[in-house]
């Protein structure tokens, strides 16, 4: 019985772990190069896949681009230089978590600002909401009521 639960346990393990499509031949020599490309391509969108990494991608697309970030490591380009690089040849949308400069700034920033104003005009609501006066509440005329207990008794 322990044994099927340790063998359970294990698959969980494996099933939880993040899914690397980094294939055999791709991989670098040099253990320190590849670690920099890990940590490189972790942080490239596979262009493919949106939301994926393309160290996680099964992508052709997303292979083309471990193996380039690995090129160009290979010849000696900093961390720096091989995400311009690629950043060049494919746009600012292939990183996966933007630059706060230039335009994207705006992307930044906007959450915040939209949630503060959404935050203000409900205080402001409630506010005038709550100094609102009552509703005037009409009182029925002795023929209306008398109308209305007729209805009320069928």
């Amino acid at each position: 019985m322990t044994v099927i639960r340790a063998l359970l346990a294990g698959l969980a393990l494996l099933l939880a772990s993040p899914a690397i499509a980094v294939q055999p031949d791709e991989i670098l020599d040099d253990p320190a190069l590849e670690s920099r490309a890990r940590d490189i391509s972790a942080g490239l969108r596979c262009l493919v896949c949106r939301n994926e990494s393309i160290d996680e991608s099964n992508a052709d697309l997303a292979r083309d681009m471990r193996l380039l970030v690995r090129e160009r490591l290979v010849e000696g380009d900093s961390d720096e230089a091989v995400l311009a690089f690629v950043v060049e040849r494919y746009g600012e949308y292939v990183l996966l978590r933007p630059t706060t400069e230039g335009a994207n700034i705006l992307l930044w920033i906007a959450a915040p600002v939209m949630f503060v104003i959404a935050l203000l005009s409900a205080i402001l609501y409630l506010r005038q909401r709550a100094n609102a006066p009552e509703p005037a509440r009409d009182r029925l005329d002795p023929e209306e009521e008398a109308r209305l207990r007729k209805l009320l008794e069928k």
